[in-house]
């Protein structure tokens, strides 16, 4: 594909531009809200441009507006639409294609309309004409983009170059960062990596909230007394307003229906008790009030601060707590304003005790889910009758992660855990984390032949090297894997001793630096006929 400048008189040659994957739906919903937004500024704004015209006009000759060429989606070319800010003479389109803050070429107004961003704004013309968007990569000047690598290219240029952008954020008082002095190297050595970078990364992050999180940067960040604030990285990506609606609105949202259906579900049951009168308005108020206490708690114990598709057994009691105290309070509240019913105290248990519920569900929905569904396949599949046997060694701590590992839904259709190996004489028989233990190492040959092991784990820092070489030399035979569990358990013991001073353990000092390679050896010497 090929990126003309008609206006510099160049040819560009980037091949292999290609389009990221479609977002047809939010992409279409993009271009509404591009066309809506900037045919309100153009037509709100039209008498402050035509100020800004006057203005130019008659502070030096020229034209009112700067049409430079730009690479846009796909690499196509277009003229980008900017007020003027320098003066009109051969000197000005001459010069860098990039812009200095002690730039000669840049008139007192320009320099004035650069400061505050008002030179762009004509963009919005470009906006309505569908080559630009409101957010978007910078649209950058076609000399320039010959120096990106094609896979860049292809990634950029794949969506509509904007008005604004994360690196646009970043870098708004780019000028100042720049001197007249070898200007264009250090523009594509200091800037334009990172600029590069940073579109690259809202390219495969895009989103309508990020749009919103974009502007509001852009607008916040003009303010002269934020304009020296530089916010983190990580904020531009997912900022202020990504943050609110997913770790707050979305929430608040989906708990408040929870609540409605809990109540709903507990005056129906009620109901079938003994006759009740409900005033809808008085419980959607209790509804929201009671909620709003909730979601105060659930700030201030950090319950709300929790990625529940990753989340543990302490998020859910943290959140319970939350819970716990908000109806506490709530009906404290009703005893201090006299509510003596013993019907609506069994209405506000009822409820909360079934939103509690509904907020476990709802939060955990995917894990519920797919333990449901793992166990119907179980039980109507052969699925564990394929499934490889595994035998574990060790009943430690490491032990326990890779139980918990293997019982992971990716991994538990796959594995069957047939038992573990304990030397302790006291754990023979017995169950360990759920799982019985089968014999002891020295007989770990024909308990692997007995339950038709595929794989042995090793999750025992205590075995040293001589004990790891004779389980190899008594499964040399046998067709089964072996490999070395991650000890992290065992390390941070060593570090702990060694920090206090304490005596070292000697089959850690001998054996935990080889487990690595351990490990790899491990599935480089797999038996041909292995399973």
């Amino acid at each position: 594909m090929r990126l003309r400048g008609r206006a510099m008189g160049i040819s560009i040659s980037i091949s292999g531009v290609l389009k990221q994957e479609a977002k047809p739906v939010s992409d279409f919903f993009k271009r509404i809200f591009d066309i809506v937004v900037s045919l309100t500024v153009l037509v709100l704004c039209a008498p402050f441009f035509a100020l800004i015209a006057l203005a130019i006009t008659r502070e030096t000759p020229g034209p009112v507006f700067y049409r430079g060429a730009r690479v846009g989606r796909g690499g196509k070319c277009f003229k980008i639409l900017k007020f003027r800010t320098m003066y009109e003479n051969p000197q000005s389109y001459a010069g860098p294609r990039v812009t200095a803050q002690d730039d000669i070429r840049v008139t007192p107004l320009g320099h004035w309309l650069r400061d505050t961003k008002l030179n762009e704004f004509p963009q919005f013309w470009n906006v309505l004409k569908g080559e630009m968007s409101l957010v978007g990569p910078r649209p950058e000047d076609p000399t320039l983009a010959t120096e990106w690598p094609a896979e860049v290219a292809r990634e950029i240029l794949s969506v509509r170059p904007g008005i604004t952008s994360p690196s646009s954020v970043m870098y708004r008082d780019e000028e100042s960062l720049l001197c007249a002095d070898n200007l264009i190297n250090q523009y594509l050595c200091d800037l334009s990596p990172n600029k590069i970078r940073l579109d690259q990364l809202y390219v495969r992050h895009r989103s309508f909230l990020l749009d919103l999180d974009t502007m509001l940067w852009t607008v916040l960040l003009l303010l002269p007394r934020l304009r020296a604030y530089s916010p983190p990285e990580s904020f531009l990506i997912v900022g202020p307003v990504t943050r609110l609606i997913k770790r707050h609105v979305s929430w608040y949202i989906l708990d408040f229906l929870v609540l409605l259906f809990s109540i709903g579900i507990s005056v129906m049951l009620l109901r079938d008790v003994a006759p009740i009168r409900i005033d809808w308005i008085a419980l959607l108020e209790m509804a929201f009030a009671y909620l709003a206490l909730y979601s105060l708690i659930a700030v201030k114990t950090g319950a709300n601060l929790t990625r529940w598709d990753k989340a543990t057994n302490r998020d859910a009691a943290r959140l319970t707590m939350a819970w716990l105290i908000a109806t506490a309070a709530v009906v404290a509240i009703h005893f201090a304003v006299g509510i003596t019913s013993d019907l609506r105290r069994i209405l506000i248990l009822m409820s909360s005790i079934f939103f509690l519920t509904g907020m476990l569900l709802a939060r955990y929905r995917s894990r519920v889910l797919i333990g449901l569904l793992r166990s119907i396949v179980i039980r109507r599949t052969k699925a564990k009758a394929t499934a490889e046997r595994v035998l574990i060694v060790g009943s430690g701590r490491t032990a326990e992660h890779v139980l918990w590992l293997l019982d992971h839904p990716s991994y538990s259709l796959k594995y069957q855990v047939a038992g573990i190996i304990d030397d302790d004489l006291f754990s023979q028989g017995m169950k360990v984390y759920g799982v019985k233990v089968v014999g002891e190492t020295n007989n770990i040959a024909g308990i692997v032949k007995e339950k038709d092991v595929g794989l042995v784990i090793l999750a025992d820092h205590r075995l040293d090297e001589s004990s790891y070489s004779l389980l190899r030399e008594a499964l040399k035979d046998i067709p089964v894997r072996i490999a070395v569990a991650p000890d992290l358990y065992g390390s941070m013991e060593g570090l702990s001793r060694a920090v206090s001073g304490g005596p070292s353990t000697p089959a850690l000092d001998s054996f935990q630096c080889r487990h690595c390679l351990a490990r790899i050896r491990s599935h480089v010497e797999t038996p041909a006929d292995g399973k």
